[in-house]
């Protein structure tokens, strides 16, 4: 049995935008189920849909396996937490955490029991007494989640309740929520834009674009399988580098003036041999080679310029250009388009890699980087779905529709 499942949900406002696309997910009982996607990608109003606060179009909405379409907010034992706290500033701590208590009229000794359960829990057990400008924006983000825990949910619906703190705070957050949700078990639907939280966070993650489910599954499916374009390079920090190629006969990898040999031909790649394809490869799997001077054509490096070099630490972030034009974005594909008119290619950026942070390796400098072929990401160039990962893809609850696709791709 499912704690929450969404099938073919669809929110479509007045005006004819379709906000949500068929939406169809489940979520187990105790799992953390991330909804991750661009702002305006319908994540939020899909969490609204679950918690009764937005009407349903078509599709339906079930809790614990009961149809809850038609049943009010009240009853269909969700709790939500917002990105505003909402905390009376007048009220204390304790009586803002059982305030939905006192107006549904438990009795005070049952109130109190609970609220002071929630703070041992979220560790305000010392600040019952304190109003919430004593609080800092993390003991308020706790305080509005001890809110929706005395009410003893069966469903927590989040929707990005730590993007108002600072960066630092926001990492302590993240594990401070996985933990209380441990703690107390429920089911967890859980909305943010950021890519980063939802890896960190999510048992699985659903990735929308445009209303529409790209790909649903757990964190490392999504980054090592993408379904297509839109989640390869939404997923990943740096985005992974894409860029328009081909494949020829013989075999090889034609980025453009250089070859990279792919070995055997993935038998998912063979009806593109002669033919255009968009690869990508993510910034990690780049490690810097020989010099690149004298190098033959096929030795399976890349040649490349690098324009900027970024200390992180305990890594770099190489910032370089490649005689290839990319593919992805409408931004970095418009750049490539205009290069490729003009005759210049050299573009001033179209790739990061991601080094060890101790690399020598400087601005101005032509250096060579290996490329692992199994570590290449191949796309179709028409759709954006993955060409060689049909097998997994399906098997983690893809959607590859055409719309929310085509944009991304070059």
């Amino acid at each position: 049995m499912s704690a929450i499942e969404l099938e073919d949900l669809t929110k479509v406002y007045a005006t004819g935008v379709t906000a949500v696309d068929r939406l169809s997910l489940d979520v187990a009982p105790g799992e953390f189920v991330v909804l991750v996607g661009p702002s305006g990608c319908g994540k939020t109003t899909a969490l609204r849909m679950v918690a009764g606060l937005e009407s349903i179009t078509s599709g339906t909405v079930r809790l614990a396996d009961r149809v809850v379409n038609a049943v009010s907010p009240r009853q269909r034992n969700v709790a939500m937490v917002f990105q505003n706290y909402a905390l009376y500033p007048h009220l204390t701590v304790a009586e803002n955490i059982g305030f939905a208590l006192a107006n549904k009229g438990v009795p005070k000794t049952d109130r109190d029991r609970r609220v002071r359960e929630a703070a041992t829990v979220l560790g305000l057990s010392d600040l019952l007494g304190r109003k919430p400008r004593q609080l800092s924006g993390g003991q308020r983000q706790r305080v509005a989640m001890g809110r929706a825990i005395v009410r003893e949910p069966a469903v927590f619906l989040m929707d990005e309740p730590l993007s108002s703190l600072d960066a630092k705070l926001r990492v302590q957050m993240r594990s401070e929520v996985l933990r209380v949700h441990k703690a107390i078990g429920a089911a967890t639907l859980y909305v943010t834009h950021d890519q980063v939280e939802a890896m960190t966070m999510g048992d699985r993650i659903a990735v929308l674009s445009d209303g529409v489910l790209q790909q649903y599954g757990r964190p490392r499916e999504l980054y090592d399988q993408p379904a297509n374009l839109f989640v390869a390079q939404f997923i990943g920090s740096p985005e992974m580098n894409v860029y328009q190629a081909a494949v020829d006969v013989s075999g090889d990898l034609v980025l453009g003036s250089q070859r990279i040999p792919l070995g055997s031909l993935d038998p998912g790649l063979a009806p593109y041999a002669g033919r255009p394809v968009i690869v990508g490869v993510r910034p990690e799997d780049l490690a810097l080679g020989p010099a690149s001077a004298g190098l033959p054509s096929g030795s399976g490096t890349l040649a490349a310029d690098i324009r900027v070099v970024e200390s992180l630490g305990s890594e770099l972030h190489a910032v370089f250009s490649i005689d290839a034009a990319v593919a992805g974005t409408r931004e970095l594909a418009a750049a490539a388009g205009e290069a490729a008119d003009s005759g210049q290619l050299d573009l001033a950026y179209n790739g990061v890699a991601r080094l060890d942070g101790r690399a020598m390796i400087r601005s101005g400098e032509r250096v060579a980087f290996r490329v692992d072929p199994s570590r290449l990401h191949f796309f179709d160039p028409a759709t954006g779905a993955a060409i060689t990962r049909e097998t997994s893809a399906a098997s983690s609850g893809v959607a590859v529709p055409s719309r929310g696709i085509a944009g991304a791709v070059g």
